[in-house]
């Protein structure tokens, strides 16, 4: 088992507060193995191991049961005389599982920690009757960092930049890095978790009958990382393609994309007037394995998976995330964190000067003197340009600072 020690010690920050830890995500993003490493330290910390009750909702053991059962069933296994750590997994499966939580944290002694995977865990629901009782952790694919510890188990890790170009093609599902599978298998996993999560979360849970649409959607969006566009343009698309379809369907599959976990939705902000627009918006996946697996490998996709990965890296470390609109210019990020903000460009390769000035001048451009970088792949990556930070994009997703 490969530590992510960067959750658990944000989750155990909340160890024994009154709130309901919620751990959320995609499907096979690790949050059933950062449940496990949570009750390992928890036991560690001194808690005997009778003290700690997991349930994993998702086994046929607990098909078909009940709110009232499965309140019951935990209930009877609750330690009378002191706290109980109680942890969750897959808690969607119950329907009405919020109302079992809130009972249990509001009549005994207990720290409760709970996993989902899909839009349920994004409802009012939870918000209704966890109101104010709630944290919620949102599970990421691995990071580059974290890649780079589970892939050298089975080979020597040296070259680091060179590694970025395989974490870019394969991803950060961790399941596809517990060994050294071929590229083939690896998407074969990927598009297994991608399928069951289509047809699972969204597709049978919201009984969607033109399934046909909403795979068209996934493949517009895949095919426009990176890129602005509206409701109206995918409708637009598919109505070239002879299939007619409104704004208002659009905007609920992409939703539903969102509550699922596969997809980012990321709005422009405007750097003059600090406030977010309604339009254009920029969708990023849950992961670039997604992309290749389904799509195929493509080269001239590289950039925008790049963007796609410093945009998840930005999110990990708890920004807030828009794309900036300056004037007539557009920034690639602007990363909002209480009083700290960066502005990013994030370029490939820069092979000319027209790029090298289109890339630095609309950061120069910008009235103000947060930091602001310039983040590259290519031999001259490094080094500052009239305050700008110019870093290989590998660089960046190591550097803690």
């Amino acid at each position: 088992m490969i530590e992510r020690p960067d959750y658990v010690e944000k989750i155990l920050a909340y160890k024994d507060a009154p709130f309901i830890k919620i751990l959320t995500g995609v499907r096979r993003s690790g949050k059933s193995t950062i449940m496990k490493m949570l009750m390992r330290e928890i036991q560690k910390s001194g808690i005997p191991k009778e003290d700690i009750l997991s349930f994993r909702l998702d086994s046929l053991e607990y098909d078909g049961m009940s709110a009232k059962e499965m309140f019951d069933t935990i209930r009877k296994r609750l330690n009378p005389h002191g706290r109980t750590y109680l942890f969750l997994d897959e808690i969607q499966e119950i329907d009405g599982w919020e109302k079992v939580v809130n009972s249990l944290a509001s009549d005994f002694e207990v720290d409760i920690y709970v996993t989902g995977s899909n839009s349920r865990m994004m409802s009012s629901e939870i918000s209704t009757y966890l109101t104010g009782r709630y944290v919620s952790f949102r599970i990421y694919t691995l990071s580059f960092a974290e890649y780079l510890k589970f892939v050298q188990n089975y080979r020597d890790v040296t070259e680091i930049h060179k590694e970025l170009v395989n974490y870019v093609k394969l991803g950060g599902f961790p399941a596809i890095h517990l060994q050294e599978y071929e590229e083939d298998d690896a998407y074969t996993i990927v598009r297994d978790i991608y399928n069951s999560t289509i047809y699972s979360d969204i597709v049978r849970r919201n009984q969607i009958r033109k399934v046909d649409q909403l795979e068209r959607i996934v493949r517009f969006v895949l095919n426009n990382v990176g890129r602005t566009f509206s409701a109206q343009s995918i409708s637009r698309y598919l109505k070239s393609e002879n299939r007619s379809i409104d704004n208002e369907t659009v905007y609920s599959y992409l939703e539903k994309l969102e509550s699922a976990y596969i997809l980012h939705r990321c709005s422009r902000y405007d750097v003059q007037g600090k406030e977010i627009l309604k339009t254009q918006e920029k969708f990023y996946l849950a992961d670039t394995s997604l992309c290749y697996s389904i799509m195929g490998y493509d080269p001239d996709s590289v950039a925008a998976m790049l963007e796609n990965i410093v945009y998840l890296e930005l999110l990990r470390r708890g920004y807030c995330v828009y794309v900036g609109k300056f004037e007539d210019y557009e920034i690639d990020f602007v990363a909002v964190k209480q009083n700290e903000k960066i502005y990013i460009q994030v370029a490939q390769e820069i092979r000319s000067e027209e790029t090298q000035k289109r890339e630095y001048d609309r950061l120069l451009a910008l009235p103000d003197n947060y930091p602001k970088y310039v983040l590259r792949t290519d031999d001259f990556a490094e080094g500052n340009y009239q305050g700008i930070r110019t870093m290989h994009i590998a660089d960046f997703l190591l550097d803690k600072d």
